[in-house]
């Protein structure tokens, strides 16, 4: 059984389809966590559907612009979401927080730590977190692709033992889920690298994000050392088949890689928050991602981009304009300038503060 657990649950999985939100549904789901809860298990709750119960509140919402309908929308039905889960919570005798947070909350370190540390208190205390991100002030540019991605930057900045995403399919599927003959695949291993040959791109009704966005996070989650399980959230029971593992619930599980060090969890999520960029050549590319522990040296990179330093972040872009990586820099980029020539340098980026993406 899994002793920490972050549970993301889809706008499909909380909303009928007249768009009112499924309280049946909600109060099932509630009932699961605090069962889980009792018995001393932390849960992280990353819940959608407030966009979706704005929805069925506001009932003839004007025409503006996407950013404007969506800020009106999250903004009247994240108050009904969350009132309704702490309803439902306070049945069981438990105590819930909502959390609302950005992109721009994890930009920087200090405010990754605080995040984390906000989290570790309320878990302390018995209190079931409920995140989601606040659609009301995000900015388009940088808002998660959806809450798939928050998930699973909570997850590794955390460390649950587990990450479930809940949607309204019971997992990956070897083809489009509605075509007779397709199957469910039920390990992925880090081997599979590409998942988008057979996972269609379509998006749910509700939220902005597909299947295959949760497969590309799962990936990346799992790599960081969490078990990870897509399933069905609208199956009765399927929270508690999943933390106790007892095989009864049909779904797609991602096998955990090693565990990353803390800092590295945090710049896996990071590529987005800078442009400054360090374009390297064939073999440095071949050298980062060799069995041997490797760094950036000023020898592999053909040109560098962004008035960089030191201590910032640094895209690592290869021969062939591939993102591959993400690092902090040793040093400003006048004194990389000053020194790209010098094949004996000290790296640009040490190994330790290099993460590469599968």
């Amino acid at each position: 059984m899994y002793k920490s657990i972050t549970v993301k649950i889809g706008s499909n999985v909380l909303t009928r389809p007249d768009r009112q939100l499924d309280l049946e549904r909600i109060a099932h789901i509630t009932d699961q966590i605090a069962t889980l809860h009792q018995q001393g298990i932390k849960i992280i709750l990353v819940s959608s559907g407030a966009v979706a119960s704005g929805r069925g509140m506001v009932k003839s919402p004007p025409k503006k612009d996407p950013v404007s309908e969506r800020q009106l929308l999250s903004s009247v039905g994240q108050i009904k979401l969350v009132s309704t889960y702490a309803s439902l919570f306070d049945l069981h005798g438990i105590t819930c927080a909502q959390i609302l947070v950005t992109k721009e909350d994890f930009r920087t370190r200090e405010h990754y730590l605080n995040m984390k540390n906000c989290l570790s208190v309320l878990l302390e205390n018995e209190i079931v977190p409920i995140i989601n991100e606040n659609d009301a002030v995000s900015v388009t540019a940088l808002m998660f692709t959806d809450n798939d991605e928050l998930a699973g930057l909570v997850a590794t900045m955390m460390n649950t033992e587990a990450y479930f995403i809940l949607s309204n399919v019971n997992g990956i599927y070897n083809g489009n889920p509605s075509d007779e003959g397709s199957q469910l695949i039920e390990e992925i291993t880090r081997s599979t690298t590409d998942l988008s040959a057979f996972i269609t791109a379509k998006k749910s009704n509700f939220g902005r994000g597909g299947m295959l966005t949760k497969g590309r996070v799962a990936q990346n989650t799992a790599a960081a050392g969490i078990a990870v399980h897509i399933a069905n959230g609208t199956l009765n029971n399927v929270l508690l088949d999943l933390a106790y593992q007892n095989g009864k619930v049909a779904h797609t599980s991602f096998v955990p890689g090693t565990p990353r060090p803390a800092v590295k969890k945090w710049m896996a999520y990071s590529a987005d928050f800078t442009d400054c960029e360090a374009h390297i050549n064939k073999g440095a590319r071949e050298a980062l991602y060799s069995n041997k522990a490797s760094s950036l040296l000023l020898a592999g990179i053909t040109s560098l981009k962004g008035d960089f330093k030191k201590g910032d972040l640094l895209r690592i872009v290869d021969h062939e304009n591939r993102l591959i990586g993400i690092g902090k820099a040793q040093y400003d980029r006048g004194r990389a300038d000053e020194h790209l020539k010098d094949a004996k340098y000290k790296p640009l980026v040490h190994y330790d503060y290099l993460h590469l993406f599968p």
